[in-house]
């Protein structure tokens, strides 16, 4: 009776225990449809803004390079042609372009439709090739923020002028220069070739990419051998229950959890203030983040150490290796696959890192390229927070677009960790 009664029973609970089954399996799906939801979402509106930044202004003048402006003196060494006054030129092509202007306000207004950096460009071009110095040519230049963002559909013919920063007569002058087939938008080069600038259609992400590269390199340089041989000895070598090496593992796993900016004040303390390094340097920079990376490169290499099968050890130590043979010749190669990925997992994480940079002077305003590590220089993330903190809309857009391009270098060190443990990975 208590044996049929107790059937009955389970029997009776098993719908509910399915249901139950089948309402945690529902949760889990959205939980997961909610997590890629608001993943798209996030990366949708990183795209719909990002990608306009990789497309300028560009307006068509006929410009003469008058050698009465260029080298007055008449002297054509670069100094001279350097020192020109490459913005009158610009100024006379775009009165030329437009002759019925006379008046001085809408002259001035006239002028403002190009970038400051078209100046720039023309030289540029006489530099490289003085022999355009007495005709006259047709140039693409860059057009202004304001004309950009126009364009673009940031603001309508509609709006107020203080809204869309241009008046009427300007519109008016780019409807003219668009019928004639002389203001387009063309791919941005510029953002893939200079720094930064305070003009947001000169505005570059270079200086950043290269700053990141070099704090990188010597990051993975630094947090990798030193991680390795850390993991190696207390994993291998390094006496069981001792009280000093229980302190060094409790140490390590701790720091593998302290905020990154608590290793940009160690940064500041120690390689600014005490050693007396260059500030905003990738040489700084890649000192702060190989410390916080190289508990991470310890855990993920004592873990690949651990995960390698003790009958290698003994069948290496049966044939006569000693223990340092038993490490580098048969441990180590086996082990390499998950040390790298970890290490790589960890670079990666550094390079979208910008709190402990911020701690160091990396958050300065650098115009120039960065050539080697002792250069000031910035890196992308704190570019990034640059850029967004910046009420202007184009640098708005080339925040995004500098987002799109960290994933896209994230993304490919994470497919490097991938390809590189398939390729070295055995099985047993």
């Amino acid at each position: 009776m208590n044996r049929t009664s107790l059937a009955e029973q389970i029997a009776a609970g098993l719908p509910r225990r399915r249901a139950r089954e089948i309402r945690l399996k529902l949760y889990g799906v959205l939980a997961v449809a909610l997590g890629l939801f608001l993943l798209g979402s996030l990366l949708t509106s990183i795209v719909a803004l990002g990608w306009r930044a990789f497309q300028q202004s560009y307006l068509a003048l006929d410009v003469y390079f008058d050698p009465e402006i260029i080298a007055p003196q008449g002297r054509m060494d670069e100094d001279s042609l350097r020192q020109g006054d490459y913005e009158a030129l610009v100024k006379r092509a775009l009165k030329d372009a437009f002759p019925e202007i006379a008046d001085r306000h809408a002259t001035r207004a006239l002028y403002r439709l190009a970038s400051v950096g078209a100046a720039d460009q023309l030289r540029r071009m006489v530099l490289s090739d003085p022999r355009v110095i007495g005709t006259s040519q047709r140039v693409w230049l860059p057009a202004s923020g304001d004309v950009d963002t126009f364009l673009k559909g940031y603001f309508k013919r509609t709006d107020p002028p203080e809204q869309r920063r241009l008046t009427d007569l300007q519109i008016a002058c780019l409807d003219r220069l668009a019928a004639d087939g002389r203001l387009k938008l063309r791919f941005n080069s510029v953002f893939f070739t200079a720094g930064d600038s305070r003009e947001p259609e000169l505005a570059g992400i270079l200086g950043a990419l290269l700053g990141s590269f070099y704090t990188i390199v010597l990051t993975l340089a630094l947090s990798f051998p030193l991680g390795v041989a850390a993991a190696v000895y207390l994993e291998e070598f390094a006496p069981k229950q001792n009280f000093w090496v229980d302190l060094i593992e409790v140490n390590i796993n701790n720091l593998a959890a302290v905020p990154s900016i608590v290793f940009g004040l160690l940064g500041l303390a120690v390689f600014l203030n005490f050693f007396g390094l260059p500030r905003s340097t990738p040489l700084v920079g890649g000192l702060v983040l190989a410390l916080m990376t190289l508990p991470t490169v310890i855990i993920a290499s004592r873990v690949a150490l651990a995960a390698v099968p003790p009958w290698i050890r003994d069948a290496a130590l049966g044939i006569g290796a000693s223990k340092m043979q038993v490490v580098f010749h048969h441990l180590l190669p086996l082990a390499l696959p998950g040390m790298l990925t970890g290490a790589i997992i960890g670079t990666a994480r550094a390079l979208g890192e910008s709190a402990p940079l911020l701690m160091i002077g990396m958050v300065a305003f650098i115009v120039d390229i960065p050539k080697g590590f002792g250069d000031p220089a910035t890196v992308l993330p704190v570019q990034i927070y640059l850029w967004a903190d910046s009420a202007e809309r184009g640098f708005v857009e080339r925040a995004a677009a500098a987002i799109l391009v960290l994933l896209l270098f994230m993304l490919l060190m994470n497919a490097l960790a991938i390809v590189l443990r398939k390729h070295f990975e055995r099985r047993w």
